[in-house]
């Protein structure tokens, strides 16, 4: 129908000509309370957000020379971000002298990914940004 005719029916009833679809052709449009069809937008807006799943990343911080027990504590603390589902990035700080053996202590990083390998996968391998070593781990989709 025409628009005139569509308006003249909105008025009749006491409510809004909305346009649901602007860009069909010819457009699509309601005869519907304007600020109700707002509020149910908002209302369903809300509820996809509930529905969504944010992924956080969380840091993990090593030095080159960390003893056994820290890097197990470290593995710890990783494994429960990656069990919660957040992502974990690795990162294996070098300060003064330890610059001049980055490449040596790389193993770190892998042994650290390989000792998670039940509960993650290496989302991007390690690589050098400044003075330091980063690696990335995603939880194991199931």
């Amino acid at each position: 129908m025409s628009a005139q005719e569509a308006q003249k029916l909105a008025d009749e009833a006491g409510v809004d000509l909305v346009k649901i679809a602007a860009n069909a052709v010819p457009p699509v449009v309601k005869i519907i309370d304007f600020s109700r069809y707002r509020y149910e937008q908002r209302r369903r807006e809300k509820e996809q957000k509930k529905k969504q799943n944010v992924i956080e990343v969380k840091e993990v911080r090593l030095t080159p020379n960390i003893d056994t027990n820290d890097l197990n504590t470290k593995m710890s603390a990783a494994k429960k971000f990656l069990e919660k589902g957040n992502k974990v990035k690795v990162t294996l700080r070098f300060r003064g002298r330890e610059l001049s053996r980055m490449g040596q202590s790389k193993y770190i990083l892998d042994d650290f990914a390989n000792a998670l390998a039940e509960v993650a996968q290496v989302d991007k391998p390690s690589k050098t940004e400044g003075r330091s070593l980063v690696m990335i781990l995603s939880p194991k989709k199931k």
